[in-house]
């Protein structure tokens, strides 16, 4: 009986001191992130950096791989980049994978829908249906919506005479949605008309369009500039082209990511890279740390973003100061290639 009665006291004690294991107790997580982009790039930076501070105080391992699809806009490459991203989920296999904007889901997470790895994702652009997502258990993230009827607001308070516009794109697959969240509000900026739609091939092509454009519109959206090749085939990176605007067109120009500004862009109110990328990693929280299934996790877009206004590009353009937008956003006083 004493036998005993010492057992059950100890397993008594054993079980008292007994706890749930702390962030300090557990093996790191391992997390892939695939990138559709590249870095150096203030937007994929940008994403990882909220991602990563969102799970901050808890152990994990990060391992990145850069599909770099931007600059390499062949369906071969991306192919390819896409297999070298799927051999490392084989290899390394993650507790669960990062995967950031468009073309990381069409070659990636789509090969994956209800496995048993989660997938978060963020920067997207298209329908999640569009990727099979709304028939996946393991797969959530953050929609990306550009703030346009914001950003033409914007435009039209630094120089209200705007009441044509041409938009630009080139052939990516990011902005046939952009397009059609555009097409669906423009309509709310009263006495404002976009009168040109342009999937634009090459450089040369874009220079030649601007150029037209110029007795034509009154502004110009800049949207999609990433796949322009130049004479030699090789591709003309997007600083390039918004240089060669800033130097060669005569017309407002807006867009709607943060970091065209600081390339020459007149105006921008923009979706924050940093937040998509934060409320990404608190997802991936929520999945890794609170045990929370992907499947019971609403799909939103983030809300924050920011206007953005440069001051050097006014200069240029000979418009008025207005003190009321100026105030309200983040000025970018030089070009970034004068600094």
């Amino acid at each position: 009986m004493l036998f005993l009665g010492a057992f059950f006291v100890l397993q008594f004690v054993n079980l008292g001191m007994s706890k749930p294991l702390t962030a300090e107790d557990r093996a790191p997580f391992r997390i892939l992130h695939v990138m559709s982009y590249h870095t150096p790039w203030k937007w994929t930076e940008d994403q990882l950096q909220g991602f990563k501070d969102a799970l901050s105080g808890h152990r994990v391992e990060y391992r990145v791989f850069e599909m770099d699809t931007k600059r390499h806009r062949t369906i071969a490459w991306k192919e390819r980049t896409g297999a070298e991203a799927r051999t490392i989920i084989g290899e390394w296999h993650p507790d669960l994978v990062y995967v950031s904007d468009d073309n990381a889901q069409q070659y990636v997470t789509r090969r994956y829908l209800n496995d048993d790895i989660p997938y978060v994702f963020s920067g997207v652009n298209e329908a999640p249906s569009t990727y099979g997502f709304d028939r996946a258990d393991n797969v959530i993230g953050v929609l990306e919506h550009e703030h346009a009827i914001q950003t033409l607001r914007l435009l039209k308070s630094l120089v209200p005479a705007v009441e044509k516009i041409a938009v630009i794109v080139d052939e990516g697959p990011t902005w046939p949605k952009v397009i059609d969240r555009m097409r669906a509000r423009v309509a709310e900026i009263e006495g404002l008309v976009v009168v040109s739609w342009d999937v634009i091939h090459s450089f040369e092509d874009y220079k030649t369009m601007v150029i037209d454009l110029q007795d034509k519109v009154d502004a110009i959206g800049i949207l999609g500039i990433f796949t322009y090749a130049d004479q030699h085939g090789d591709n003309v990176p997007y600083e390039v082209v918004l240089r060669w605007t800033a130097d060669n067109s005569r017309l407002p120009d807006f867009s709607f990511w943060l970091d065209r500004v600081d390339h020459g862009t007149l105006c921008v109110v923009g979706v924050s890279g940093y937040q998509q990328g934060y409320v990404a990693g608190g997802l991936a929280r929520r999945i890794l740390v609170d045990g929370e299934k992907p499947s019971a996790i609403p799909m939103r877009p983030t809300m924050k973003g920011g206007p953005s206004v440069n001051l050097a590009r006014m200069r240029r353009l000979d418009l008025t100061y207005r003190s009321t937008p100026l105030l309200s956003s983040r000025v970018v006083t030089n070009f970034r290639w004068d600094r």
